[in-house]
């Protein structure tokens, strides 16, 4: 019985080693495979695809409306005289702590390769139930990179459910002029209603904003026909009233808790034509004649279809400051559009070097983050590039949460977002990063 037996262990301790080697060359395949995958996304995501055909551009289309000038007017009336950037500034009460004093969980939020050279994180009980959206500077606003005498870095936050069961989002305008001490103060964005006797909370994620001469445009969120609002940063009101509560409230005017509301001027609706494309986020591109308004939609990675990017010329009409550019119908046409395989992009810029016949398109994506980090690319017609980081040279080197990329000509500077951390990089050690 003993020989039996021992007959027996063997042979379960052979069929253990070879389950066991078994699994073991599953892991090393499985492995195998994972590199392989990550390996082709650089290969898969190829260059940029130009879309030229009409069916192709007519989705791509927006349609201009104005608010009605006695709306605002009646608001203007009811609320008082509207205020500007610089008295909002003027009234900033709260700090942006500066990264040796954030958290390290907050600073997990920040890129692994290129690394940020200036980060900044907002306080968890100003954000805590809001999520971060897009960034936008007053480098975007006028070429010297200041508004009046201020540098300004303008932070949108949303949040999915507030009063009444609706959406807001608000704007925090950043003074930063002392890169020490970024103080800042916020405005909620609302859209006139009921001829301006009142206004609702805009429900959107702010995944896209563009602050270009004295207007600031928004994305939309889904299920609003709308694409994009647009805000006249003259045109900032006081509230009145405190509480949670937004629009026209006994005694005043509400503002979420907010001291300040930045009521729409103007919308574009999203094109009639089948597969019309949303825009989810946004640049300014000033190496553009005229300068031009960068776009792109955020398409899950497992819808089956490439991403959109494009862009629209901006006005040079002074009667149109800040506007897209229109025609008499009010009809808003892309002027460039391209195809990526590249998928759930947070962010996107195009920049064109001296010199270069054709511009670069940089993308900030979350696809495929399993370990929670993004990835950023650049693209052209050529191919595609990607950081790599760590000594498995993973691709996931980009901020966790992929947001919005927003180029400063003056500082040479990219700013984003992601978590509670702003931050920012120099455009050079990105296309260093590269290669």
């Amino acid at each position: 019985m003993t020989h039996r037996g021992r007959h027996r262990r063997r042979r379960r301790g052979t069929a253990l080693r070879a389950s066991l080697a078994g699994a073991a060359l599953a892991l090393t395949a499985a492995a195998t495979m994972i590199s392989a995958s990550q390996a082709e996304v650089v290969e898969d995501t190829g260059g940029l695809k130009p879309l030229t055909a009409a069916a192709d551009t007519a989705p791509l289309e927006l349609t201009e409306h104005q608010v009605p000038r006695r709306w605002l007017g009646r608001l203007a009336s009811a609320m008082g005289d509207p205020v500007g950037v610089g008295t909002v500034l003027a009234d900033a009460d709260r700090t942006l702590r500066t990264e040796d004093r954030c958290t390290g969980e907050e600073r997990e939020a920040l890129p692994v390769a290129p690394a940020a050279t200036r980060a900044y994180c907002f306080a968890d009980a100003d954000t805590r139930g809001w999520s971060p959206g897009a960034v936008t500077t007053s480098g975007d606003a006028d070429e010297d990179g200041r508004w009046g005498r201020h540098r300004v870095i303008l932070s949108a936050w949303s949040r999915a459910d507030g009063t009444a069961g609706q959406g807001q989002a608000r704007v925090a305008f950043v003074d930063a002029d002392d890169p020490a001490r970024p103080a800042y103060a916020s405005a909620l964005l609302v859209v006139p209603v009921d001829g301006g006797q009142d206004y609702r909370a805009l429900s959107s994620p702010a995944s896209g904003m563009v602050w270009y001469r004295d207007k600031l445009l928004v994305t939309a969120g889904a299920g609003d026909r709308t694409a994009l609002y647009v805000y006249d940063l003259g045109r900032i009101q006081r509230a009145t009233a405190e509480g949670a509560a937004v629009g026209r409230v006994p005694g005043g005017w509400a503002a979420g808790g907010e001291r300040y509301v930045l009521p729409a001027v103007a919308s574009y609706a999203m094109s009639a034509a089948p597969g019309a494309a949303r825009p989810a986020a946004l640049s300014l591109d000033r190496g553009t004649s005229p300068v031009s308004l960068v776009a792109g939609e955020s398409v899950p990675e497992d819808a089956g279809r490439p991403t959109r990017l494009w862009r629209y010329a901006l006005s040079t009409d002074p009667a149109r400051r800040g506007l897209p550019a229109a025609d008499a119908e009010g009809h808003v046409d892309a002027r460039e559009a391209y195809e990526t395989r590249a998928t759930a992009v947070g962010g996107v810029l195009s920049h064109r070097p001296v010199g270069a016949d054709r511009a670069d398109w940089y993308l900030g994506t979350t696809a495929g983050a399993w370990d929670g980090r993004g990835t950023l690319w650049r693209q052209n017609t050529a191919g595609a590039h990607t950081t790599e980081c760590g000594a498995d040279h993973s691709q996931r080197c980009w901020s966790g949460r992929a947001g919005s990329l927003s180029y400063w000509p003056e500082t040479g500077e990219i700013w984003s977002q992601s978590g509670r951390m702003l931050f920012a990089l120099p455009l050079s050690s990105v296309e260093g990063a590269l290669g």
